[in-house]
């Protein structure tokens, strides 16, 4: 998949029966003797395939400058890694690194899996990285930012779309006009505009279009508010009033159809560029159009990837640990991924670059990011996340009113976090 941001994959089970022995006990609770070979890191991962293939490229690099080391790297999806590495290392096991989105050091560093990463790297080290990845949780830093922004904007389709639209009334009208029935049976051969319809992550950016958003600073929901029954509504009216997106338009769905050049415009993310590209798609990106109703523009999730460090990870392996993430999360690796992938640079020296000014995707990407806001990382997210997932769906298959799901999702949420709580 890409990140698809808060959904398990299926296919991250299959490595994990393949690899759980093996990484579990090459982990950080192995027990190596100074003479029995190379050290053993274990990362664990939940990239893109485009983005593992980098990611293994640059570990076969590491290691022929460190014959002396040896990194074993596990792919999950991006539920499972979590929930697994949340199972080996409250159980002292697990890999000795994990990679995914800055949401997830929330509930990993309540539970007390993760190490602080500035006790390790210190303070000054993480100055290099823009201050957006830099957030704090309870005093601390928990990873290190490997890519910046992970966020959604408008792809579209050079072949059939001369230039974005400039809101989202320009947005429809594109859309309709790119919807083809060819053989006039009654059935959309190609759509105008596609995205993920049924997952919280896609349905933030229309809520900052209308004034809302999802917490407040007091990491307390905010999700019964006219913001969200109007953004709830702008998204049904697409499909069941415009008619713009499929019916049932899952990520998977939305993906394809943009692969395949049978939809002109898709919102996505920086982990789907590449694939388009290879599919023969010249893409150009912008800014999600500005709310027409409002004259505000939506404001997409703005968050990081990167590297955080297990707790149970044994003393001994701190400094090679170390060394490995320093390498992974370097200036030269974060080229690869900005020009091969379309993934901003979290270190500043990059983004003062001309990497992002001549390359028109990344500029747009970054323009994006501008008018983003930072995703919370606070635990009480994953509440958050569950209670909007349901009552999107229920109105998206029209089985819910959007003042009705949003205050649905805001007892849901209350309800989850007083759990969390207790």
């Amino acid at each position: 998949m890409q990140n698809r941001y808060f959904r398990g994959f299926l296919s991250g089970l299959i490595v994990v029966v393949g690899c759980m022995g093996a990484v579990l006990q090459a982990g950080c609770a192995g027990e190596k003797a100074a003479d029995a070979g190379p050290i053993e890191i274990v990362l664990w991962e939940m990239m893109d395939p485009q983005e593992r293939e980098l990611l293994l490229q640059n570990i076969t690099a590491f290691e022929a400058e460190h014959p002396d080391v040896k990194i074993t790297a596990a792919h999950f999806g991006v539920e499972d890694v979590r929930n697994q590495f949340l199972t080996a290392a409250l159980g002292g096991g697990g890999p000795d690194i994990i990679y995914g989105p800055s949401d997830q050091v929330g509930p990993l560093s309540a539970a007390g899996t993760l190490r602080p990463v500035e006790e390790l790297f210190g303070a000054a080290f993480f100055e290099r990285f823009h201050e957006l990845t830099r957030i704090e949780l309870n005093g601390h830093l928990w990873s290190v930012p490997e890519q910046f922004g992970n966020h959604l904007v408008l792809v579209y389709n050079r072949a059939l779309i001369n230039t974005p639209p400039a809101d989202t009334d320009e947005m429809i009208r594109m859309a309709k006009a790119s919807m083809v029935d060819a053989d006039g049976d009654g059935k959309i051969d190609r759509y105008g505009l596609v995205f993920e319809s049924k997952e919280p992550f896609w349905l933030a950016p229309w809520i900052g279009a209308f004034g809302g958003w999802v917490m407040n600073d007091e990491n307390e929901p905010t999700l019964d508010t006219p913001a969200m029954a109007s953004a709830l509504e702008f998204c049904r009216e697409l499909k069941a009033t415009h008619g713009v997106i499929p019916q049932d338009c899952d990520y998977e769905l939305a993906d394809t159809l943009f692969r395949e050049g049978r939809a002109a415009m898709i919102v996505n993310g920086p982990w789907s560029w590449k694939g388009y590209r290879d599919a023969g798609i010249e893409i150009g990106i912008s800014s999600i159009p500005r709310m027409t109703s409002t004259n505000a523009w939506p404001t997409p999730m703005v968050s990081y990837r990167g590297y955080s460090i297990s707790a149970s990870c044994d003393d001994d392996k701190l400094e090679v640990v170390r060394a490995v993430v320093e390498f992974l999360t370097g200036a030269d690796v974060q080229r690869q991924y900005a020009e091969k992938i379309g993934a901003l640079p979290s270190l500043l020296e990059l983004q003062g670059s001309d990497l992002i000014a001549r390359d028109p995707v990344l500029a747009g990407s970054m323009e994006q990011v501008l008018r983003g806001q930072r995703m919370p990382i606070v635990p009480e997210m994953r509440a958050v996340w569950d209670a909007m997932r349901p009552a999107l769906q229920n109105v998206m298959n029209g089985e819910s009113a959007p003042a009705a799901a949003a205050k649905e999702m805001q007892k849901m949420a209350t309800k989850k976090i007083a759990e969390m709580r207790s």
